[in-house]
């Protein structure tokens, strides 16, 4: 009976959904767009633009070699201009969208007039419909991409709370919530604050003094000495390194299949310093890009250029030379492109980009800029002498005057040795082809050094070579530079850029949530000289950075992803930044800055698992250093390409074997299970517990200073009574089993502390607790 009953239920739930779908009842949603209303005026760039590029550029877009009927809508003229195949008709006719052709097509009940046509699995729905009939009643007018336009810097508007913005920044983001009927959150504690400031300044989280002298005496003025002083730490430079490495493809290896060893980390080194001396972008761009063609150019300038040198080399025998000296130029021009430009530049390699009007023959003029050097490249000897550090004073490095040894040669790196890094050095002219389909045996025709109009012209008088590319870069006409970093730097302090998609700015990328902001930053970051310094403390002491992070039931409901910013986000930090903190907040962190790269603990076996044999040896076995190497800064861990740290891609880091401008946020089970029992956590826990036992007595002193050695504020009573509760019964436990305890309190090469270990399990345990928390690995 119950069988015949359940078989019945599913044929009517079958008919009831056939119905539905016959009816239209599941396209309801998509057909009237949730009810919204349409604009009064209808934005070409931000309505139009959107909804052409997803449904019809394929075919009627920038490639010329998928483009179908002999016209485009992707440019005025075009879309204008009477149909090839179809005299006397248009695809637009301004104000009359009735005698428009792409309106009549794409409200057509005909499947073969239906645009776009159904097998594309493409449609359009009620709204998207209205916007664009709409649009052709205003007169139907394209625009230049609004991304490819010069940034100008608008007013900033008035809004009706006039106490709340402390500067420009609070002006655009409350203008925007007044408009949705939204207030902005109160401002967060002082703990939560400072917790917030020096982790996205440092990586780190803040000395105890620095946040105990804030609450004593909370003031503005006091908060933005706070904020210098953090920008003046070497930290800093470390910081703001680690977020450009995944961009500039850095590793301490070659990469493909025999992956050995190489010597990069003296660039590295230059980066920390270029930060930590606040180097304006443009310059920290020029140097990178063209270093070696400066004047006169330094040392420094020089070694700034391995930048384009870090991408993947092959030391494979047998290999087609021209094929992989292709692909690493290649690289170095999509790494232009989408890390610098923002842009899929990598698109128009085999054919015109289908979205962006950038042509396969734009594609290889920015590929001939980089196409000059020479691949066996110009030898750096680096040489570091004792209780010297890069960082500090101007560069140890000397150039050679000859080179000593092939390029993709290793060395070991011992102190006083000779180092080789890999940096830039054009040889003799070279003439640059399109290749057909982008391959590296099909040249076709030649081109010459050059930028896509569209974006902006190469300006006559610049040399045709790299360092002529990075004045085009840095010119403030360009109109992507700018804008690409301070929506880079909004990322990384808010979580997402204004831009949702910082590596891309073209047609198919995510619109801006505030354009009149970005705009707004650009300009103002180019007028202060590309100072990175002051955009951080611009946005830190805006209203909008330093509010609560707290996500209430209205704001979950109109702004669940926190775009409007009636919030401060809150998100978790890079496997980096979690290593970090658990490093610094137990009292083990070695905070030298510079040098050869290191190698933590790693789980045994990895490195064996990936090799291919016979390469040379030196990255067969990984073998983890000993004493304080072990605690140094995520940022000088080794990085092996064909297997990175596994404990920072467990936390959705990179390979690098190619530029990556913004990394996944994923949620695992196996992130829990590496923070309960990665050595380097329990280690921690145990130093962080010998410590504190060490300096106080009782239970509830012992757990509280735990607590905000580790998460900075001070718990709750609830908070405090419940892991006092927890220490008491490990205690108990382990009083009763004092083998486990004698076991556990062992984790690690650090010096063991003589402690009583059934203390020092139990406190240790409770560490370990709430370094698994949300909140711990949580920047809010």
């Amino acid at each position: 009976m119950k069988q015949k009953i359940g078989i019945v239920a599913i044929l009517v739930a079958l008919i009831v959904l056939l119905y539905a779908f016959k009816s239209g009842v599941f396209n309801s949603a998509k057909d009237d767009y949730i009810g919204m209303v349409l604009p009064n005026k209808v934005d070409y760039n931000f309505h139009i633009k959107p909804i052409l590029s997803d449904n019809c550029y394929t075919c009627h877009g920038p490639d010329a070699n998928k483009r179908k009927a002999g016209f485009r809508l992707d440019v005025a003229e075009d879309a204008h201009s009477e149909l090839p195949e179809n005299p006397g008709r248009f695809p637009i006719v301004p104000g009359k969208p009735g005698k428009s052709a792409i309106y009549e097509h794409i409200i057509s009940d005909d499947p073969d007039m239906l645009m776009p046509p159904p097998d594309s699995k493409l449609a359009l729905n009620s709204y998207e419909k209205k916007l664009i009939k709409k649009w052709i009643e205003q007169g139907g007018k394209f625009e230049k991409h609004w991304a490819f336009k010069t940034p100008e810097k608008s007013k900033v508007p008035n809004t009706i709370n006039i106490e709340w913005p402390q500067n420009e920044i609070d002006g655009f983001i409350l203008a925007k919530l007044e408009d949705r009927n939204l207030a902005p959150s109160p401002k967060a504690g002082t703990e939560t604050l400072i917790r917030r400031i020096s982790l996205d300044l440092t990586g780190l989280p803040p000395k105890r003094k620095v946040v105990d002298d804030l609450i004593k005496n909370p003031s503005d003025k006091l908060l933005e000495k706070v904020i210098d002083e953090f920008l003046a730490s070497p930290e800093y430079g470390e910081r703001m390194t680690q977020a450009w490495l995944d961009l500039a493809r850095y590793a301490d290896s070659h990469g493909y299949q025999d992956d050995s060893y190489r010597s990069m980390w003296p660039w590295r080194d230059w980066v920390i310093h270029a930060f930590n001396e606040n180097l304006p972008y443009d310059e920290f761009l020029t140097w990178q890009l063209a270093g070696d063609m400066l004047p006169n150019a330094t040392k420094e300038q020089i070694l700034a250029t391995g930048f384009n040198r870090n991408h993947p080399i092959t030391q494979e025998g047998g290999v087609i030379q021209e094929e992989y000296r292709t692909n690493y130029v290649l690289d170095r021009t999509n790494t232009l492109g989408k890390g610098i430009l923002g842009i899929t530049l990598e698109c128009a390699r085999c054919h015109d980009h289908k979205y962006d009007a950038i042509s396969q023959k734009d594609y290889f003029s920015l590929f001939s800029f980089f196409n000059q050097v020479d691949e066996k490249g110009l030898q750096m000897d680096a040489v570091q002498a004792a209780n010297q550090k890069f960082y500090a004073d101007p560069p140890y490095i000397t150039i050679s005057d000859k080179e000593t040894e092939d390029v993709l040669s290793f060395v070991k790196l011992e102190k006083g040795k000779q180092i080789n890094v890999m940096v830039m050095n054009d040889s003799a002219p070279k003439t640059t082809f399109i290749l057909n389909r982008g391959e590296y045996d099909q040249p076709t025709d030649s081109v010459l050094p050059g930028t896509p109009e569209t974006i902006y012209p190469f300006p006559e008088g610049l040399p045709q070579n790299r360092l002529g590319l990075a004045q085009w870069v840095t010119d403030k006409k360009n109109p992507l530079t700018a804008r690409v970093f301070v929506n880079r730097i909004w990322g990384m302090v808010f979580g997402r850029g204004l831009v949702e998609t910082a590596e891309d700015f073209g047609v198919q990328g995510s619109l801006p949530t505030h354009p009149e902001l970005l705009d707004w930053l650009a300009v103002d970051f180019m007028e202060h000289d590309w100072d990175i310094k002051y955009l951080l403390k611009k946005i830190m002491l805006s209203a909008t950075y330093q509010q609560r992070s707290e996500l209430t039931p209205e704001l979950k409901k109109t702004d669940p992803e926190n775009k409007l910013l009636a919030r401060a986000p809150r998100f978790r930090m890079s496997g980096e930044m979690i290593r970090d903190y658990i490093l610094a907040s137990s009292g083990i962190l070695n905070r030298e800055i510079g040098g050869p790269s290191v190698k933590p603990y790693q789980p045994p076996g990895l490195w064996e698992e990936t090799n291919a044999g016979g390469n040379r040896g030196i990255l067969t076995t990984y073998v983890p250093d000993e004493g304080d190497k072990l605690y140094r800064r995520s940022l000088y861990t080794f990085w092996k390409r064909t297997l990175p740290p596994a404990s920072m891609t467990i936390f959705d880091a990179p390979t690098r074997d190619f530029c990556e401008v913004r990394r996944q946020k994923t949620n695992t089970p196996l992130q829990a299970l590496a923070l309960q029992n990665d050595v380097q956590v329990l280690e921690a826990a145990r130093v962080l517990a010998q410590t504190v036992i060490g300096e106080k007595e009782n239970t509830r002193e012992m757990v509280d200073e735990t607590f905000r050695s580790i998460l900075i504020r001070k718990p709750s009573v609830d908070e405090l009574e419940l892991l006092e509760t927890y220490y008491t019964n490990a205690w108990a436990d382990f009083d009763a089993d004092k083998q486990s305890a004698e076991k556990l309190v062992v984790q690690g090469n650090y010096p063991v502390a003589k402690t009583d270990p059934v203390k020092t399990a139990a406190l240790m345990l409770t560490a370990q607790v709430i370094y698994n928390l949300d909140e711990t690995i949580t920047k809010e």
